[in-house]
């Protein structure tokens, strides 16, 4: 007969004892976190390539600045031009 040793309820006093003593060893120190240095400098660089990911391409202010130059007829006149055409021909290294 299994029930005159004992049976399971000793077995189950033991592991409650356990279990109330070991959380009391958890709380009694205080809680602490350390970050390395990598791991900021990797946080850094995570949040800069979701701000350039979020950054679009186009600047639209400096395409409208632009867009109303072009129209102004006073703008395209051949001084401007061939001020472009030779900065273009001199970053080809002509």
């Amino acid at each position: 007969m299994i029930d005159k040793i004992g049976g399971i309820n000793p077995l189950n006093n033991v592991q409650n004892t356990h279990r109330v003593n070991g959380a009391d060893s958890v709380n009694a120190g205080a809680d602490s976190i350390n970050v390395s240095d990598e791991a900021k400098e990797m946080a850094t660089v995570y949040y800069m390539k979701q701000v350039a990911a979020e950054t679009p391409d186009v600047r639209a202010d400096r395409v409208a600045e632009i867009k109303e130059k072009i129209k102004d007829p006073s703008y395209l006149n051949d001084a401007v031009i061939n001020s472009a055409a030779d900065r273009i021909m001199a970053g080809f290294g002509l």
